[in-house]
């Protein structure tokens, strides 16, 4: 039984999947100076990570017997050509809503006291600078209610925080009248045709004047162009992001070195916790596919 991790960050997660994998199993680790369509000859089961898996992965899989995503977006994964070939995809959902949540709010919190500026005031020994802001009485949109948004909306109203929220199901107008509203943006939907780009010049120009972003989900939900204008003219006061338009990011990138844009190395889901409830579901779904058994969190 080998089963393929491709991801190209992450690493730890390799530990806690081995360690819970059925003893027959061996868990490899993608090379990458070897093309995926031949790295996968001869896997059973892969989890395919930010690498995605195309068409021409599966065709060369000809022993593979499930797809395994170590998360929950499958936005790379060819899913029409594993329904053609008979191969389940299965996902990890409501492993990481915790740590995301999390994540989402240290980001807000640093740019609300403008941590980037306190750093740099550290170093040449200023006392009591940048002035920052409360969160309480402020507004936050959280755009995508799923369970990573609710609960970083529960978790900002215990601070006194007026939460609102914007679903799949809320109309465009809507959304706007609730950007005007915003001191704080933070989004938490998944990737699809509908949501890519869904924070562009129409949206940021309806929110209020120095309102602060955060993105915690995918990089591509955000019009990169429409959000470097905003910061150029102020129009966005501050920029909190996890997760990029291109990954790995360039860490020279100029909009990274501004004094108002937070970053983080997509570590959103890195948790422990996180950690062992993904490798509790990818190692009990390899022993279910050997054994014949029902799978959990198939998607296709």
């Amino acid at each position: 039984m080998r089963v393929l991790y491709c991801g190209s960050g992450w690493p730890q997660i390799v530990d806690f999947v081995r360690v819970r994998l059925p003893s027959e199993a061996e868990l490899l680790v993608w090379d990458r100076s070897v093309p995926l369509v031949e790295a996968v000859q001869g896997v059973h089961v892969v989890l395919p990570s930010n690498a995605g898996l195309d068409r021409a992965s599966m065709e060369c899989a000809r022993e593979l017997k499930l797809v395994q995503q170590p998360a929950v977006g499958t936005d790379g994964i060819d899913l029409g050509a594993a329904r053609e070939r008979g191969i389940p995809v299965c996902n990890a959902p409501g492993t990481n809503p915790k740590s995301v949540a999390e994540t989402a709010l240290l980001l807000i919190l640093a740019l609300a006291r403008r941590l980037r500026e306190a750093e740099k005031k550290f170093t040449e020994a200023r006392i009591g600078e940048p002035l920052g802001v409360e969160l309480c009485d402020k507004t936050l949109l959280i755009v995508g209610m799923g369970q990573s948004g609710s609960r970083l909306g529960r978790a900002c109203e215990s601070l006194g925080m007026r939460v609102l929220g914007a679903r799949s199901s809320t109309p465009r107008a809507e959304l706007l009248e609730m950007c005007t509203q915003a001191d704080f943006v933070s989004v938490h939907c998944p990737l699809n045709d509908a949501t890519r780009g869904l924070i562009g010049a129409e949206v940021i120009a309806a929110m209020k004047p120095g309102a602060m972003l955060v993105n915690c989900s995918r990089g591509a939900l955000l019009e990169r162009s429409a959000v470097s204008d905003a910061l150029a003219t102020n129009k966005l006061g501050g920029l909190g992001l996890d997760v990029y338009w291109r990954e790995p990011w360039d860490p020279a990138d100029p909009l990274f070195a501004r004094e108002n844009v937070i970053t983080l190395p997509h570590i959103a889901g890195s948790t422990v916790e996180a950690f062992a409830r993904i490798a509790d579901i990818v190692a009990e779904n390899t022993r279910r596919v050997f054994a014949g058994e029902p799978l959990l969190h198939r998607i296709a």
